[in-house]
């Protein structure tokens, strides 16, 4: 509206959430507020009632909700963005999904923990090391995914969420590294070994 600055207040409602980037990667360890954010606040900070930044302001989804990425992650993405003008995040190549009551059952797990693979990528670096369902069964009436690992852990760290996956991945690994990942392959736990890649830009 022509207005250099305004300032809001806001209640985070949420913590850890996962927000979306247009390139189709996602941002992990986001907050959520009901503060106003309209085009052009983007890069302004979220703070508390003390004047601590909470987080940098991204984007609005709506009305009463927006996001703010976290200061873990702009942390680590602000040092390589300002001396070499870009920023590579890790890559593993999987698409994860929550082990639910129904997705144990079909699995024979003896509990709803890890998050099933349900689909590798082709030349990814987990093509070849982590393996995706080969066949589904019907459970309460749904095609359920059957065959594939379930991530248990990455680097000691268990993952039973989406955005603790991911929340693992971007703030604690790198390219190039190589991550160890617990899973349950075939009834039985094992550790496979992944070096990780870069996130493709497309």
């Amino acid at each position: 509206f022509g207005l250099s600055g305004s300032v809001s207040s806001g209640i985070v409602s949420g913590v850890n959430r996962t927000l979306p980037a247009p390139n189709n990667f996602s941002i992990p360890d986001a907050i959520q507020t009901d503060a106003p954010v309209n085009p052009g606040n983007s890069g302004g900070p979220l703070v508390n009632l003390d004047g601590t930044v909470l987080g940098v302001v991204n984007s609005g989804r709506g009305d009463n909700i927006a996001f703010a990425i976290s200061p873990a992650m702009v942390r680590r993405v602000i040092p390589g963005l300002v001396e070499e003008g870009t920023y590579e995040h890790p890559y593993v190549g999987v698409r994860v999904g929550r082990v639910t009551a129904a997705v144990a059952e079909a699995n024979d797990l003896d509990s709803e923990r890890g998050l099933l693979v349900r689909r590798v990528a082709p030349g990814s670096p987990a093509d070849g090391t982590l393996e995706e369902p080969t066949s589904a069964t019907r459970v309460d009436g749904f095609q359920i995914p059957t065959g594939g690992d379930v991530i248990l852990a990455v680097d000691g760290t268990e993952v039973s969420t989406r955005q603790a996956y991911l929340s693992k991945l971007f703030l604690d690994t790198s390219p190039g590294e190589t991550v160890d990942i617990d899973v349950v392959r075939d009834g039985e736990e094992r550790t496979v070994s992944v070096t990780l890649g870069t996130f493709p830009t497309r």
